[in-house]
């Protein structure tokens, strides 16, 4: 029997979300028509700065946070969060091992204006997948359902909630200053890690 799972689209996901991706790489279903939920991974990701752990978010336009479809919220340009978003990742990653190797794959999503926040998030998904070796089988929901009979990790990763997922020490940049921090966006592995980060996730 295949195993499947449902998982919403997120932005720079946190390591957990890759181990969960792997675990279930047979039959992995992405929500769409979920409503955009407030304060979640779906508009921001978690680094480690040269002051201790530091969200980014993505703005999305204003309304979008009532009632819309997930796969229908608009990101909002009102400020130039791209600029501030690459200067932070430069900021807290340029001296670690392998942001130079990712630098220029990922530029683009700094430069370039997405309309929907969903587009961008898949965008930037299959470039990470594709960073990390994972081959995963994707399908997409056609509407929205309370509830799946298999393993559905719509809410359960959240910033607001302490994960129980156990990630692998590795090195960062700045932790010397601030200790190990687990579970930050998987870019915070891939910088330090490269070609083998897929051992800690």
């Amino acid at each position: 029997m295949i195993k499947a799972a449902i998982l919403p689209l997120f932005y720079l996901p946190p390591i957990e979300y890759f181990n969960k991706i792997i675990e279930f790489k047979e039959s992995v279903l992405i929500e769409r028509f979920e409503h955009f939920p407030k304060q979640t991974y779906r508009n921001r990701t978690s680094i480690l700065s040269p002051n201790g752990k530091l969200d980014l978010i993505v703005p999305v336009v204003k309304g979008s946070k009532l009632h819309t479809k997930v796969k229908d919220v608009r990101i909002s340009y009102d400020f130039n969060w791209q600029r501030l978003h690459w200067m932070s990742l430069q900021t807290s990653y340029r001296r670690s091992a392998y942001f130079e190797f990712y630098e220029d794959e990922l530029a683009p999503f700094y430069e370039k204006k997405w309309e929907f926040l969903y587009d961008f998030n898949e965008e930037i998904l299959m470039l990470l997948l594709k960073s990390l070796k994972i081959n995963a089988i994707f399908s997409y929901t056609e509407d929205f359902k309370e509830q799946y009979e298999f393993p559905d990790f719509r809410t359960t990763m959240n910033p607001k909630i302490k994960s129980s997922y156990v990630s692998k020490p590795y090195y960062q940049v700045f932790e010397d200053r601030h200790g190990f921090t687990p579970n930050l966006s998987i870019l915070d592995l891939l910088f330090s890690q490269g070609p083998r980060s897929l051992i800690f996730i």
